[in-house]
């Protein structure tokens, strides 16, 4: 069974996943920043593959993607790091986050087969055209044991909404804003709306809140909403504060009042 659905049979609430750039704060960190998760209790990864115009990315994780760049991390390095992880013991599900021009350009039966060599569960596209989805790439994905993970926002129409339940696996990724990622003091009335029309939906997968999660009263937001919440930009921050991943995680610990 895929990891990303094993984990949502296992824990369907209060899930945490953590998402950080491949090659920062470091170009060999992969490997360290996932352990260290893991071993924290997270319960998966989103691991960035850096890309030079990261739309729906805000200024934070922007900046983490050109250090990385700088740095020399590319696809095939970032695969190369993730290779040796299964063999080591690392159980937890991993996603890869990523813009179509490397994807593509890599070519999407490479990519597909390389994730599953290597162990990734899942691919989130932001930019993934739906037709190309369904015509192009859930078909490859699907026969490497792939989830392709969408996303939806405050501006995605119900029919949008419930043909990506009807067409996708693993979870569906709940955009908390329509606005680029960054960290939010509190989720207004607009947004609790949101996520209590998407809540009346009945959806048959999981959902998970990302973007704007950086405090006590977001993350509990996000969890009683969904099955859980993804935090990118405090966690990318504070890895670039202190270049390395477990006083990083202590300190997201103690601005989520978790420990």
């Amino acid at each position: 069974m895929n990891r990303i659905n094993k984990i949502f049979q296992e824990k369907n609430k209060n899930l945490l996943s953590l998402y950080f750039c491949a090659g920062h704060p470091t170009l060999d960190c992969t490997a360290d920043i996932i352990k260290t998760l893991e071993q924290n209790g997270i319960d998966f990864i989103e691991v960035g593959i850096p890309f030079s115009d990261p739309m729906a990315d805000g200024p934070v994780i922007q900046d983490a993607a050109t250090k990385a760049l700088r740095g020399g991390m590319t696809l095939q390095k970032l695969f190369s790091q993730l290779e040796p992880l299964r063999g080591e013991g690392v159980k937890l599900p991993l996603i890869l986050m990523g813009y179509m021009n490397p994807i593509y350009h890599m070519g999407y039966e490479p990519f597909f087969k390389r994730c599953n060599e290597v162990g990734v569960d899942g691919v989130i596209i932001p930019d993934l055209p739906f037709k190309d989805y369904m015509d192009e790439v859930k078909p490859i994905a699907d026969r490497y044991d792939i989830r392709i993970i969408m996303l939806i926002t405050p501006e995605t129409s119900d029919e949008r909404v419930r043909f990506i339940d009807d067409n996708t696996d693993g979870f569906i990724y709940m955009v908390s804003s329509a606005a680029t990622t960054g960290a939010q003091k509190e989720f207004d009335a607009t947004k609790q709306a949101y996520f209590a029309k998407i809540n009346s939906m009945q959806l048959k997968h999981p959902r998970m809140i990302g973007f704007g999660i950086s405090n006590r009263q977001t993350l509990e937001s996000a969890q009683a909403n969904a099955a859980g919440a993804i935090i990118g930009s405090k966690f990318v921050s504070l890895l670039d504060e202190y270049q390395a991943p477990q006083p990083a995680l202590e300190a997201l610990f103690k601005a989520l009042e978790l420990k």
